[in-house]
């Protein structure tokens, strides 16, 4: 059959919406077993196009996307518009702020994102247990109402695996246990029910004894937690059970999944409680410096994130083993892996802990080669892709390169450049219409640009956009789109607010603020059928598309 027929009969495949029928919401691929689960190589170096959507965005009834039916559906549209990757934000476990940059665990997966109706499946959760969640409005993330209704429900199936739990389940989380316990899990656990019983503040101002981890105590907790310590586990099993379905499910689709791991821990996290002798904090929990930027394009003072920075020593004294189990980790959950900052592995910004804000910094060189040699050597060809936007230096390209680890060109900031031109952008790397931290591509070209742009520049931005793309005001989200497409970078991607169109009020994340991110959701319907045709024609007509790189391999 020809590739073109082949396309149109595939985008048949779409609805009128994003929907799919009962029978493929019903569908659950059978999960690799985790014993067989093994670092994979990166994906092939061909041209190829993907979509940047969190899971926490995707559509779906009970007031936050999952990792079953909406996530299944989700890779439906893109195998169907023609997209071979899906790139989406950290799925860790998170806390205050809800960023997912700011996990309570850099190796656990969050318990948010797990999908009731897969627990009904399992006889876990009955229908009208999950009814309190379909209530919450469908555009946005209510955080702070939805987090104890959806903690609560999970618990209650949680105490229903432990009381009822079929026989294959019960293998597969004995299972888990034995493969996770020894490296995160149980620490993960112990942490999570020690917040809880200290009504979730941080860890620094926990007692003594289980601040500093004294054995005895944790033996003791253990005894008297027991039943909420493997409640912990059981979901953790859970997620990683419903993950590995979701990885067999967009394998069978011609589907990579790419993740997202930030370069820090979070300071209230269970990673800095277990090892704060690999960081730059004491035993207590006192921070001696914190992680950052200087001041750049999106805050003239710098950004204090409020991490802490790394004991680089120390973790080259252990031959990066707790690096090397981080992103073993990372990569057998995706096919791909970003690493956020990767500027901070050559120089890091390091901020003192008393200083008010990023500019009081200085740069601090980073563990360089020998991390990137110590991932070889344990994990073979590394599927990363360096986040290098930001102040770079010629170091900081040339360690990339010696790794063969493409960067990140972002459209959106290559038109700070009065002389950008479309030919410039590199092959090696991923282009990007804009990230999670930027505006909406139509609200970039609409606004001020955080205030930095006058109206007289706003107007000489847009004219080189529209001559550069031969598009219009009207068409420019998809214009910068295939702007990216056509380049030769060897991944274009899009985030999924560009592909609709949207403005401002749609943007994920604004840098150095902490209220009303992370909220945005795509709504039921706004993923047409005819924005799916259009996509997946720009799609093959760049050649990125898996049926015409089949058709000619």
């Amino acid at each position: 059959m020809a590739p073109r027929q082949v396309i149109r009969d595939m985008l048949l495949l779409a609805s009128s919406s994003f929907t799919i029928t009962k029978s493929e919401a019903d569908m659950r691929m059978d999960p690799v077993p985790m014993k067989n689960r093994k670092p994979k190589l990166a994906p092939p170096k061909s041209r190829s196009a993907g979509v940047c959507l969190h899971l926490s965005s995707l559509p779906g009834t009970y007031g936050i996307g999952g990792i079953g039916t909406d996530a299944r559906a989700f890779v439906r549209a893109l195998q169907a518009m023609q997209a071979t990757v899906w790139q989406f934000l950290p799925i860790g476990p998170t806390a205050f702020g809800n960023s997912p940059y700011q996990p309570l665990s850099v190796f656990a997966g969050n318990e948010l994102l797990i999908d009731v109706d897969s627990l009904i499946a399992d006889g876990l959760l009955r229908h009208r247990d999950v009814m309190p969640l379909t209530g919450f409005a469908r555009d946005t993330v209510d955080f702070d109402h939805l987090i104890p209704v959806k903690t609560a429900i999970l618990a209650g199936a949680a105490a229903n695996f432990e009381a009822h739990g079929a026989g294959a389940l019960r293998t597969g989380l004995e299972e888990f246990m034995h493969l996770a316990d020894a490296e995160w899990l149980h620490d993960y656990a112990r942490f999570r029910v020690l917040k809880l019983r200290n009504g979730q503040v941080a860890w620094p101002h926990w007692e003594r004894r289980y601040r500093r981890r004294y054995q005895r105590s944790l033996a003791k907790f253990d005894r008297d937690e027991r039943a909420e310590i493997k409640r912990v586990k059981i979901l953790q099993f859970l997620f990683d059970r419903q993950w590995r379905e979701l990885q067999s499910f967009a394998a069978c689709h011609d589907v990579w999944l790419f993740g997202d791991m930030p370069i820090y821990v979070a300071s209230d996290s269970a990673d800095a409680w277990v090892r704060p002798d690999l960081l730059q904090m004491n035993r207590d929990g006192v921070m001696q410096a914190h992680a950052g930027v200087p001041p750049d394009y999106f805050d003239v003072d710098g950004q204090r994130w409020g991490n802490p920075l790394y004991r680089w020593r120390r973790h080259r004294d252990e031959d990066f083993k707790w690096w090397v189990q981080r992103l073993r980790r990372a990569i057998t959950q995706a096919d791909l892996v970003r690493i956020d900052h990767f500027r901070g592995f050559e120089s890091f910004w390091s901020i003192p802990a008393d200083a008010e804000t990023a500019r009081a910094g200085r740069w601090v060189k980073g563990p360089g080669d020998a991390l990137f040699r110590a991932f070889e050597n344990a994990l073979g060809q590394l599927p990363i892709v360096a986040e290098d936007l930001g102040e770079i230096t010629p170091a900081v390209i040339a360690l990339r390169r010696r790794f063969d680890i493409p960067g990140m060109q972002v459209l959106q900031f290559a038109f700070q450049d009065e002389n950008f031109a479309p030919g410039q952008i590199d092959e090696d790397c991923v282009c990007y219409t804009g990230t999670h931290d930027n505006d909406t591509t139509r609200g970039w070209f609409s606004g001020d640009a955080y205030g930095r742009r006058s109206a007289a520049g706003s107007r000489m931005l847009q004219a080189r956009v529209l001559e550069l793309t031969g598009g219009s005001e009207a068409t420019v989200h998809i214009d910068l789109f295939r702007m990216a497409l056509d380049s030769k970078a060897r991944m274009a991607v899009a985030p999924m607010q560009d592909l609709l169109g949207l403005g401002s009020e749609s943007r994920m994340n604004t840098p150095g603020t902490t209220a009303g991110n992370w909220r945005w959701r795509m709504q039921e319907g706004e993923l047409s059928a005819r924005l799916i045709d259009q996509v997946g024609t720009f799609i093959s007509r760049s050649g990125r598309s898996a049926v015409l790189r089949g058709a000619t391999d």
